[in-house]
């Protein structure tokens, strides 16, 4: 590892599982102070918490179980973060659930519920977080960086998940909008983009249809995994995106390319 986020402070949502894990463990390897702030610790693909496999590697990370839809969550993470290490540094916004269903099979109750953890989810935790950034001294040009998890499903349809890549979409937005109203003030906003990653979770997303359609649209001869969502995200976190904002980026093995 190369130390490219030593000494910063970093919270990433939806951590204790899939790509959420994956970037806080890449991010701690990289020198972060890192708060896991997600609804349980339990891994979904199975295997020891983020928490405690990390720090049983001598770096440092806390979970703090919190449900991004609801706004008093958002905010005591945020406070608590800077209570403990006076500033945030770099927020990630991952944590999302999926669903699966058309706009005849979907519920207002399904749609409500994804757009308040995936949409909503962002807008609360970015909203925190960029009141806190503003207010600190600037690391060089930069007072904080967001990273919002989007998908290639933001930008084509997701087949049959009207509710997901409505709320994907809308992350897509929300990184453009709230880059160029807050670069004054020396707030970077990007935003990762993946194609199917294959995370060890179960159900849907492994279905052998979905993975037949993710291989049939993927150039790259393998799908994603975790660690390259990681990788695009420490860049974006990190010293080496320099005038770099706004933007959405594609870790997708081609997908959108095609």
């Amino acid at each position: 590892m190369t130390d490219r986020l030593s000494g910063r402070v970093a919270i990433v949502t939806g951590g204790s599982s899939g790509i959420g894990r994956a970037i806080a463990a890449r991010f701690a390897r990289e020198g972060a102070r890192v708060i896991v702030a997600d609804t349980t610790e339990e891994v979904r693909e199975g295997g020891v918490p983020t928490e405690a496999l990390l720090r049983a590697q001598g770096l440092e990370c806390r979970f703090r179980r919190c449900d991004v839809s609801r706004e008093e969550e958002c905010e005591a993470v945020v406070a608590e973060a800077v209570a403990r290490h006076g500033r945030i540094d770099v927020l990630v916004n991952n944590a999302a659930i999926a669903s699966g269903t058309p706009l005849l099979d979907c519920t207002r109750e399904e749609w409500e519920r994804v757009l308040a953890v995936n949409l909503t989810g962002t807008f609360l935790m970015s909203r925190a977080a960029v009141r806190a950034m503003v207010l600190q001294d600037p690391r060089g040009e930069v007072r904080g960086r967001l990273v919002n998890l989007a998908s290639q499903h933001g930008m084509v349809a997701a087949p049959e998940a009207l509710a997901y890549g409505t709320s994907k979409a809308g992350i897509a937005y929300l990184t453009r909008q709230v880059a160029a109203d807050y670069a004054g003030q020396g707030i970077v906003c990007n935003a990762v983009a993946p194609g199917k990653i294959l995370t060890g979770k179960t159900g849907r997303a492994v279905e052998p249809r979905w993975l037949d359609y993710s291989r049939a649209r993927t150039p790259w001869p393998r799908l994603g995994r975790p660690e390259d969502v990681a990788g695009a995200a420490l860049f974006l976190a990190s010293d080496d995106a320099s005038f770099l904002t706004g933007e959405v980026l594609m870790v997708d093995g081609g997908w959108m390319a095609a």
